[in-house]
């Protein structure tokens, strides 16, 4: 089973004193499967990390995800971005980032249904999110 990493998971995962964290760490220690995430994720993650001592932690951390043979980064493209940009567009009607839009192709070209986040908009896109 492979399962997609949203913002939500890596934010929850790095930070013991979020809420969700005894939570994540909980299902990780049990799941056996791969991981699947974007650039753009990490992206939204680095940003929230952005303080001077966390940037030194934040580094190594994404060392061992991009080490792990069960984590796989999808790298920005021009292409992925253009699908991305597009959903957004044509969804005016929610509030879906444009991040969270690239993870749905994302999803949707890796055959991926199971989400690591408790953003309900991956619910909204026909996902599932493990943790709404």
């Amino acid at each position: 089973m492979r399962v997609f990493a949203d913002t939500y998971f890596y934010l929850a995962l790095f930070n013991t004193r979020d809420a969700h964290h005894k939570r994540i760490v909980e299902f990780m220690t049990g799941f056996t499967g791969g991981v699947v995430t974007t650039q753009w994720v990490l992206t939204e993650v680095a940003d929230a990390f952005a303080s001077i001592p966390q940037r030194r932690q934040l580094q190594a951390k994404f060392r061992l995800l991009a080490d792990d043979p069960e984590t796989r980064i999808v790298e920005a493209s021009p292409e992925l971005f253009e699908k991305g940009l597009n959903l957004y567009n044509s969804r005016p009607d929610k509030l879906w980032s444009l991040t969270d839009c690239i993870s749905f192709m994302v999803m949707t070209e890796e055959q991926i249904s199971d989400a690591l986040t408790g953003d309900r908009h991956f619910d909204q896109a026909g996902f599932k999110a493990l943790f709404a």
